[in-house]
C-alpha cells in the first residue's frame, strides 16, 4: 500500500446524531458485507495508532483506541480533540493525522490518494484534504499536521468555540491543501436516499468480515 510510506495516526470520528437517519448509528449500517466501522478501520490499517471516537460499538481489533467527546454529541471539533487526546496519551503524535468520519464506504480509495500527496518530496503544509470532482471538500477525510490540528484545538478552545464547533471553524488557520481524490470515494451516508444510493442497508454484517478492521 502507498500508505505504509507514511508515518501516521488516525482518528475515525463516530459519534453523531444522526438524526437525518431517525438515530440510527451510522457505523452500524453495512456494505458489502461489513460495518461502516469497520470499513473505516481497514481505510485507516496503515495507521500507527487508531483512535474511534463516539458511542461503543462493541469489541474493536487489539489496539485500537475508543474514546467520546465530552459532552457527548459536541461536534466533529471536539470529537477531534477528543481523539487527539486518547492518542497523545497512548504513546501517538506521528507527524501527521488522519480524520475520518465512518460515514465514507469507499473512503479507503481517497486515502491512499492523500498519502501519495503526502509522501511526494514537496509534502503539502498543514496538511491535505479530500475533495470530490464537482469541487466539494470534504474536511472529514484528510490528512493535518498534527502539530496544526493540536494548535486549532487549543486557539478554538480558548475561544469557548470547541464545543460545537465545525471542522471549518476548527481548520480555519491551517494552509491545507485540495486534493481531487477518485469519483465515489467521499461519497457519505447522511440520509436513507443517500443509503440506498450507496447500497448500505441496516442489515447484519457477514460474519467473514469481522477481521476487515485488521488487516
Amino acid at each position: 500500500m502507498e500508505s505504509d510510506r507514511l508515518d501516521f495516526d488516525a482518528l475515525i470520528l463516530a459519534g453523531g446524531r444522526s438524526s437525518r437517519l431517525g438515530g440510527v448509528p451510522k457505523q452500524g449500517l453495512v456494505f458489502e458485507g461489513a460495518t461502516l466501522l469497520q470499513h473505516s478501520l481497514a481505510a485507516c490499517s496503515a495507521a500507527s495508532l487508531i483512535a474511534v471516537v463516539g458511542p461503543d460499538s462493541g469489541p474493536l481489533p487489539a489496539g485500537v483506541l475508543a474514546c467520546r467527546e465530552q459532552p457527548e454529541f459536541a461536534g466533529p471539533a471536539a470529537a477531534v480533540a477528543a481523539g487527539l487526546e486518547a492518542l497523545g496519551r497512548a504513546g501517538g503524535g506521528r507527524d501527521f493525522t488522519l480524520v475520518l468520519a465512518c460515514d465514507m464506504p469507499r473512503a479507503a480509495g481517497a486515502v491512499e490518494t492523500l498519502a501519495q500527496c503526502l509522501a511526494s518530496p514537496a509534502g503539502a503544509g498543514d496538511g491535505v484534504m479530500a475533495c470530490s470532482d464537482d469541487g466539494t471538500a470534504q474536511m472529514l477525510l484528510g490528512f493535518y499536521r498534527t502539530s496544526g490540528l493540536k494548535r486549532a484545538v487549543q486557539a478554538l478552545s480558548s475561544r469557548g468555540g470547541l464545543i460545537n464547533g465545525s471542522m471549518r471553524s476548527l481548520l480555519a488557520s491551517l494552509d491545507v491543501q485540495l486534493v481531487t481524490v477518485l469519483a465515489g470515494t467521499t461519497d457519505d451516508v447522511d440520509t436513507w436516499d443517500d443509503a440506498a444510493a450507496l447500497g448500505v442497508d441496516a442489515g447484519q454484517p457477514d460474519v467473514r468480515q469481522d477481521r476487515r478492521g485488521s488487516s
